[in-house]
C-alpha cells in the first residue's frame, strides 16, 4: 500500500493516466490518493487499486463531503465503503 497527494494529471483519470500509475507504482497493490476531492474506487488495467476518499471538509463538485473506510483481512483489501457526511453540502 502507498499513498500520494495525487497521481500525475489526476483530473484526467481514468483513461489517460492508467499507464502512468501502473508504471510509477509497480510494486504497489493499493494507492490511496487525494487532491481532486473526488471519490474514486477503481482498479487500473495493471491491477493497481486506486482509492480517493474525497474530502470530509470540501466537497468541491460532489453532492456531499465524504470519507472512506476499509479493512485488510489476511492481506486482502475488504469492505471498502464510501461514507457521506450528513448536513455537509
Amino acid at each position: 500500500m502507498s499513498d500520494t497527494h495525487v497521481p500525475p494529471r489526476a483530473r484526467d483519470l481514468p483513461a489517460p493516466v492508467w499507464d502512468e500509475v501502473d508504471r510509477d507504482y509497480p510494486d504497489v497493490d493499493l494507492l490511496v490518493f487525494g487532491h481532486s476531492h473526488i471519490p474514486w474506487n477503481t482498479v487500473s488495467p495493471g491491477g493497481l487499486r486506486l482509492l480517493n476518499p474525497g474530502s470530509p471538509t470540501d466537497r468541491r463538485r460532489q453532492p456531499a463531503c465524504t470519507y472512506l473506510t476499509a479493512s485488510v483481512r489476511t492481506g486482502v483489501l475488504d469492505d471498502v465503503l464510501l461514507h457521506g457526511l450528513p448536513g455537509r453540502r
